[in-house]
């Protein structure tokens, strides 16, 4: 077969198809990629014996790899092998002698070790079995009495250093397994006496993204540090035999993301070209890893901006890893195919399978995509990978193939398409398929390089294990090849006979789509992928009518309203900017939609649960049409950024379609009556439509009342629930001030039931006011405030506990019922963990919430800005204040800042802003910080970041708070999987989102309404 020759496309339109191929079903992807892999049944045929051949050997070879023996015991499969990965993920890390007690007991002690003894080719692995079982054994406190059960008892009490010494002992050795070396030259040793044998070499220096500058920068001078050192090693200027490096682009900014493209396109093109040069220089290969698909377009704007640039001129050393798992991957090498055409160069291409499977399905799913990025099954991404690497074989002119993987029909397919072609080379991990390119070497005119991660153990063992507990399920080759159960043929399967097996049915249904994820109940909400650069026009462009657009909200009810107050609405961004006019409800107007409201209720209530059910969705149809301009409203009248627009919508999109779908469910039983609906300005859109959706739902006239700063979004949601079917009388908006609407609403004994959020004081005003002049026996669902706090551990991972404060603590400015307000961080962590917490908090971009760029905007008006800040002033003029961030000087922004505290109970009221505190605890206190949170008497939401499963259960059962959440941040609830809402002063009544609220507003006798 001879190279085709390539004509360079155009790279916009390369661009196009990269984008365009992200859009088609796994259907139509994997028909295009059989094709472009032009293989024959016999083709085949032959592909799968020549690796069934391939398998055997590995299994008949003496030194089969040790990780490759221990995977294949421990499978991820099993639980033991879950355990030990657990566990391998965080001990290292762990500082303190007490909490590495208690993770190894509960890691270890469950498990089954015993089933595992013997089973092995390796006495290593089967020494490990040993000592974990008699480990286990040790821990357990269960085990029986007798000799024994003394013994064991014994060692329990006296043994814990030893097991404690053993068992990091034994994760070091695991990291040995993964890791090439703790530095740069560490590996280079390690490597040297195969390098003499003519191997080659490609490191990487592994571990998280960077959260912090610092951090970016320490990854850039490691990177600069590992170049300059294998430059000693380099023999002349050929990058194909001499060793290269792999650079992780998230690890040299901070902000690695498309909202930050500005940002990137300097500082990180900048440093990434540094490390091009330095690679050129020394005569080296450099690779850009490939990461989340989020990041693809990015990367490649990157990659062309460094690579263009006339300094690498005639180096064909810069490369690229290609991620097979989307259906994107083959047009990426079209696009670098022709970008090395047009720079006349050639330039390197590692073909992966991926490292982020189970991440991409999980965000496709919560940010409810159209599809995944991915294919969804193994078969489907072995094609891909196939039909790529055909399509890089016929590129070598410009390309260079480097082909990354363990599996055996994988290497085979590549030799048969090959058909002797040097122009490539195999890559296997450090670790890992040594066995399997042995064979290959001495059997084909072909090289394997070694992928060697380099890193200190406690950082990269965690990073790769996470990678392997992502994408090791138990189909894994690297399990299977020396798994004697498996027969080789099973092994050596033909990826292309299974898909065709599928027929039309390419996605895989045990995985459920986005849109069905709350199916069969109701459909979940549309997403909007702010990565996406289609998405991103669709978007500008459906706002752009809105931008000085100038919105009206009146009092909607039944009789018309009558000539009021009215009110100019600002933008709390640029405070002098005219938003829209409200017209203030008067009494007169209170008066009217009460007396209206009865009409409603005899109408609505007549419907079938079925008939109101689809007038909700057709509500939530018209809400997601609306997208443009909902989103320009919430920015503009509320300060809401664009990521907490989408939230936002499809918040209230979900409470239709949840409320509509609950009461089809509910045996037919009469409304309440009416119900008034007062609401907060902090969710504008989604509390005010929930609170209206559940009542609506239940056969119920409306009374809305919405907060005084957003009554336009108010009143757009009630326009089109009206044009979507609800009767007037039946959804009736009355804004205005709390003293007069609020009032006159709850102190009415026609209202038949209120739901509130907002305020703990103000509940109980209205519960007294209900008491004293409404109907006392008219429920009050209130959803108030919180001093929601979050416990971090010694074993929680610093990167993502972080990531986790301060989307608990800031987005949205902090005006959030559940925002994180006090943050307990275990002493022995403390430090480093409030480092990094600062270092982030410094990327953070205040500004114009209409922007993409924008992570935080004002709070909601100045008074809340005074409030806020004389609370952040008092903490300075203590010496509490220890970090405060810069604000813009325009608008009603509070800068974010973080004080020092003794406890919770130094915070005698919530500060809905921006503002978190901090408290230390000690190793064994954690039962007394618990206790602390409790006496506050508050208990909306709550945080813990642990590998201790014991302490999650131990903490969850002990603690009285609604919604807790664990190794996540503790915002963003979602609706009919996690109803929200609060026990003590944060909450009375059903969780929003959940199966009881609209049940609570159903009546078991009709009232009469006159």
């Amino acid at each position: 077969m001879s190279s085709k020759p390539f004509k360079p496309a155009e790279l916009e339109d390369c661009r196009k198809a990269i984008a365009a191929a992200g859009r088609i079903g796994e259907g139509e992807a994997l028909t295009r990629l059989v094709a472009r892999a032009g293989l024959g049944a016999e083709d085949r045929r032959q592909i799968s014996e020549h690796a069934s051949r391939l398998v055997t050997r590995v299994r008949a070879d003496t030194k089969p790899g040790l990780m490759e023996v221990f995977l294949a015991e421990y499978g991820l499969s099993t639980r033991e092998g879950i355990a030990l990965m657990c566990l391998a993920e965080a001990l290292l890390r762990v500082p303190d002698a007490p909490t590495i007690d208690a993770l190894i007991e509960d890691k270890i002690a469950p498990s089954q070790w015993g089933k595992h003894l013997g089973r092995s080719s390796s006495s290593l692995v089967n020494a490990s079995t040993w000592a974990l079982m008699l480990t286990g054994k040790v821990l357990d406190d269960d085990e029986e009495g007798g000799i024994a059960g003394l013994l064991r008892g014994a060692v329990k009490r006296l043994g814990e250093p030893v097991i404690r010494i053993a068992v990091s002992r034994a994760m070091r050795e695991l990291g040995h397994q993964f890791v090439a070396g703790r530095t740069i030259g560490e590996a280079m040793e390690n490597a040297a006496a195969s390098e003499r044998y003519g191997a080659t070499f490609s490191y990487d220096m592994l571990g998280e993204a960077a959260c912090t500058e610092a951090d970016a920068r320490r990854y850039h001078l490691a990177y600069s540090d590992a170049i300059t050192a294998l430059a000693t090693t380099a023999d002349g200027d050929d990058v194909t035999t001499n060793p290269g490096i792999s650079v992780k682009l998230s690890a040299l900014h901070p902000r690695y993301e498309v909202s930050q493209r500005e940002r990137v396109m300097g500082d990180l093109v900048e440093r990434t070209l540094s490390l091009a040069l330095l690679a050129k220089s020394a005569g080296i290969g450099l690779n850009i890893d490939a990461e989340e698909a989020e990041r693809l377009e990015l990367s490649l704007d990157v990659i062309e901006a460094v690579i263009s640039h006339p300094s690498l001129a005639g180096w064909d050393g810069f490369g690229v890893v290609v991620q097979t798992y989307g259906p994107r991957a083959a047009p990426v090498i079209d696009w670098l195919a022709a970008l090395a055409g047009n720079l006349d160069r050639r330039m390197m291409v590692r073909l992966v399978k991926g490292a982020y499977w189970d991440t991409e399905i999980k965000r496709a799913q919560s940010l409810g995509l159209e599809r995944f990025p991915v294919f969804t099954r193994k078969a489907a991404t072995d094609v891909s990978f196939i039909a790529c690497a055909r399509h890089l074989l016929d590129l070598t002119d410009r390309l260079y193939p480097q082909f990354a993987t363990h599996n055996a029909h994988s290497v085979a397919a590549i030799l048969h398409m090959a058909q002797g072609r040097a122009a490539f080379e195999f890559q296997r991990l450090h670790g890992m398929g040594e066995a399997l390119y042995d064979i290959v070497a001495r059997t084909e005119d072909t090289s394997c390089r070694t992928y060697a991660p380099v890193g200190a153990h406690a950082d990269l063992l965690a990073y790769l294990v996470r990678r392997l507990l992502e994408n090791g399920a138990n189909s894994s080759f690297v399990s299977q090849i020396v798994d004697e159960s498996v027969p080789p043929g099973a092994v050596a399967a033909d990826p292309f006979e299974v898909v065709a097996k599928w027929g039309g049915g390419a996605a895989n249904p045990h995985i459920t789509r986005p849109s069905d994820l709350f199916a069969p109940k109701r459909r979940n909400s549309q997403g909007w992928d702010l990565t996406d650069p289609v998405t991103l026009a669709e978007i500008d462009a459906a706002r752009a009518p809105f931008r000085d657009h100038v919105w009206m909200a009146v009092p909607l009810i039944a009789g018309g309203p009558l000539a009021n107050r009215k009110k100019d609405v600002l933008n709390p961004a640029a405070p002098g900017e005219f938003v829209g006019i409200l017209t203030e409800a008067s009494k007169e107007d209170i008066e009217t939609a009460i007396a209206g409201a009865g009409d409603g209720v005899t109408a609505w209530s007549a419907m079938k649960a079925a008939e109101r059910g689809a007038i909700l969705r057709r509500a939530a149809d018209l809400f997601e049409a609306g997208f443009g301009e909902v989103f320009a409203l919430l920015a503009r009248e509320a300060g809401k950024t664009l990521a907490d627009c989408v939230g936002e919508l499809r918040e209230a999109v979900d409470f239709l379609c949840e409320y509509a779908a609950t009461a089809e469910e509910l045996p037919d039983a009469p409304p309440r009556g009416v119900v008034a609906c007062i609401s907060p300005w902090n969710f504008p859109l989604a509390i005010f439509t929930g609170q209206i959706a559940g009542a609506l739902a239940a056969g119920n006239a409306v009374i809305a009342k919405p907060a005084e700063p957003t009554p336009l979004t108010a009143a757009w949601a009630v326009r089109l629930l009206h044009q979507a079917g609800v009767p007037r009388a039946a959804l009736q908006l009355l804004p205005g001030r709390g003293a007069t609407v609020g009032v006159g609403l709850t102190s009415d004994r026609r209202i038949d039931g209120v739901c509130f959020t907002g305020s703990t004081d103000t509940a109980r005003a209205i519960n007294r006011s209900m008491a004293e002049h409404g109907r006392p026996i008219a429920p009050l669902v209130a959803e108030t405030g919180g001093l929601n706090a979050m416990i971090i551990d010694s074993t929680a991972l610093p990167e993502q506990a972080v990531r986790d404060i301060l989307a608990s603590a800031f987005q949205s400015a902090g005006q959030r019922c559940s925002a994180l307000r006090c943050l307990y961080i275990q002493s022995d962590v403390r430090d480093d963990i409030l480092a990094m917490l600062f270092g982030a908090m410094d990327e953070f971009c205040l500004g114009d919430p209409w922007e993409l760029a924008t992570d935080i905007g004002p709070v909601i008006d100045a008074s809340a800005k005074t409030g806020i800040e004389a609370h952040i002033a008092a903490a300075r003029d203590q010496g509490r204040l220890l970090k405060q961030l810069e604000t813009p000087t325009r608008g009603h922004f509070v800068a974010p800042a973080i004080i020092r505290i003794d406890g919770i109970a130094d915070l005698k009221e919530e500060i809905f802003g921006p503002v978190l505190h901090v408290a230390g605890f000690e190793a064994d206190g954690i039962g007394d910080v618990v206790s602390a949170i409790n006496a506050t008497g508050y208990g909306l939401t709550f945080g813990l970041h642990t590998r201790i499963d014991d302490r999650v259960q131990e903490v969850v059962e002990a603690l009285h708070v609604g919604n807790t959440y664990v190794n996540r941040n503790q915002i963003g609830a979602v609706v009919g999987s996690q109803p929200f809402g609060g026990e003590g002063l944060s909450g009375t009544g059903p969780k929003a989102g959940g199966p009881a609220y609209v049940p609570h507003l159903q009546a078991a006798e009709r009232p009469e309404h006159k």
